[in-house]
C-alpha cells in the first residue's frame, strides 16, 4: 500500500447528525483483505473503501485482487478514515469536546461534513422537531469553528512572523509552513492562500485583523476541503433544505446513512445481494427475513435508492477522494502480457494517486529502488512506451521497467 500518497478522511458534524452510523457504514468490510496494512487502527479510526470500476473486464482477464477487492466488476480500494468527535459552538475555545475534535481534524486531509437536511437538531445537536432547525447555520458554524481554531494557533507568533518577513531574515511562506506543519498544511497551498485572498506577502504586518482571518479562511478552504453529505435525506424537510444546501460552494450529496448500514448489514449476512454504492439490491433469502424486514428493505429501495440513486455515503467517499483530493485510480503490472505481478496474480493492485502523479513517481511508491533504477514504463492499452515524466490517466495500467528488473 502506497505510504507517501496516502489521505486521511474525517468525517465531522455536530452529535446527533448521524455522523456515527455514517461512519459505522462507511468502514463495514463487505470482506477481509488478507495483509492490510492498517492493523493497529485506533478505536475512531477505521478502513472505508473507494469504489471505481475495475479495469479486468476491458482486458477480458479474470483478476486476483492483493490490496483491494473486487465484486461484480466492482474495484473497492481501501482508504482510512477519522471519526472526530461531536462538535459544538465554542469548539475552538475548548468547549464541549472541541480540543479532541481538533487533535483529530488537524490530521485530515479532506472533510466529510454530515449534516441533518432535515433540520431535525438544533445547533447544540439536541433533537428538535424536524424543520425547526436550519441547516445552513450548521455548516456556517463549523467552518467558523476550524478558521478559529487555526487563527488560534497562528495568531501568537503571527507579530513575529510577519515582522521576521519584512526584515526578509527568513521567508513568510517557509515560516508559516513551520508554523502549521502539525496541520498537514504544505507551503503551496500557503502560497494560494494568499494569492486568493488578495493579500500582500511582502508586507504582512499591514494586514488588518480583517485580511489576517480572511487569510487563515481561505487557507482553511484549501488546506481542509469539504464536502455535505446531507443525512437524514428521507425525513419530510430534509429535501426541502438538501436543495437549499446545494446552493452553497460545497459539493452537496443527498444522504440517508441508516439506510446504507442497513442494507450493509443484509448483504454481509448475505440476505441481500449488495455492493457499496449500487443503485439496487437483490433480495436473496427471503425466507430468512420477517415481513417488517422485507418491507424496510423495500422502503429503502423505493425511497432512496429509485429516488437519489444510492444511499450517498459510498458517493460521499468517492467524491472526497476524486473531487476533493484530485486522486485517481491506478494498476502497477510487472507481466504486461498477462498483466500480472512476479506470482502470477492479475491486476494485484489498485493505487490512488493524486493527479499529475507521473511514471516515475509511482515508481517509487511501488519502491524506492524501482523509482531510482527507473528507465521506462509501458502503459497497456496502447502497448506504447512512456518517460518519466509520463502523467498517469484514472485507470491506467502500467509496467515499469527499471535497470534491476533487466539485470
Amino acid at each position: 500500500m502506497q505510504k507517501s500518497y496516502s489521505r486521511l478522511l474525517g468525517i465531522v458534524g455536530k452529535p446527533n447528525t448521524g455522523k456515527s452510523t455514517f461512519f459505522s457504514a462507511a468502514t463495514l468490510a463487505p470482506a477481509e483483505i488478507a495483509n492490510y496494512p492498517f492493523t493497529t487502527i485506533k478505536p475512531n479510526r477505521g478502513v472505508g473503501y473507494v469504489r471505481t470500476p475495475c479495469v479486468h473486464e476491458e482486458f477480458n482477464v479474470k483478476d486476483t485482487p492483493v490490496n483491494s477487492i473486487c465484486l461484480n466488476g466492482v474495484r473497492l480500494i481501501p482508504v482510512e478514515f477519522i471519526d472526530c468527535a461531536g462538535l459544538v459552538p465554542g469548539a475552538w475555545q475548548g468547549r464541549g469536546l472541541g480540543n479532541q475534535f481538533l487533535d483529530e481534524i488537524r490530521k485530515a486531509d479532506a472533510l466529510i461534513h454530515i449534516v441533518d437536511a432535515s433540520g431535525g437538531t438544533d445547533s447544540e445537536g439536541r433533537l428538535c422537531k424536524p424543520g425547526e432547525h436550519d441547516p445552513i447555520e450548521d455548516v456556517k458554524f463549523l467552518e467558523r469553528e476550524i478558521t478559529m481554531w487555526m487563527a488560534n494557533i497562528l495568531k501568537r507568533d503571527w507579530p513575529k512572523i510577519a515582522r521576521t518577513a519584512e526584515s526578509e531574515t527568513k521567508d513568510l511562506y517557509l515560516m508559516l509552513e513551520e508554523r502549521l506543519s502539525g496541520l498537514a498544511i504544505k507551503r503551496s497551498q500557503i502560497f494560494e492562500a494568499i494569492r486568493k485572498a488578495g493579500l500582500n506577502a511582502e508586507k504582512p504586518t499591514q494586514w488588518s485583523e480583517e485580511e489576517f482571518l480572511k487569510f487563515v479562511d481561505t487557507l482553511r478552504q484549501i488546506a481542509k476541503p469539504m464536502l455535505i453529505a446531507a443525512n437524514k435525506i428521507d425525513i419530510p424537510k430534509a429535501e426541502e433544505n438538501f436543495e437549499r444546501l446545494k446552493k452553497l460552494n460545497y459539493i452537496v450529496v443527498p444522504c440517508c446513512a441508516e439506510a446504507e448500514l442497513a442494507l450493509r448489514r443484509a448483504a454481509e449476512k448475505q440476505l441481500i445481494d449488495y455492493v457499496p454504492g449500487d443503485c439496487n439490491f437483490k433480495i436473496t433469502h427471503p425466507e430468512k427475513l420477517t415481513e417488517s424486514q422485507i418491507k424496510a428493505l423495500e422502503t429503502i429501495r423505493e425511497k432512496i435508492l429509485l429516488k437519489y440513486g444510492s444511499t450517498g455515503v459510498q458517493e460521499s467517499i468517492n467524491m472526497a477522494y476524486s473531487k476533493l483530493l484530485n486522486m485517481i485510480t491506478v494498476y502497477p503490472v510487472e507481466d504486461l502480457e498477462h498483466l500480472s505481478d512476479h506470482n502470477g496474480r492479475v491486476l494485484p493492485d489498485a493505487y490512488l494517486v493524486p493527479y499529475g502523479t507521473t511514471a516515475r513517481q509511482l515508481a517509487y511508491i511501488i519502491h524506492t529502488e524501482l523509482g531510482e533504477s527507473f528507465i521506462y514504463a509501458v502503459e497497456a492499452r496502447e502497448r506504447k512506451r512512456v518517460g518519466e515524466d509520463y502523467i498517469l490517466k484514472d485507470r491506467d495500467v502500467l509496467s515499469i521497467v527499471s535497470a534491476k528488473k533487466r539485470a
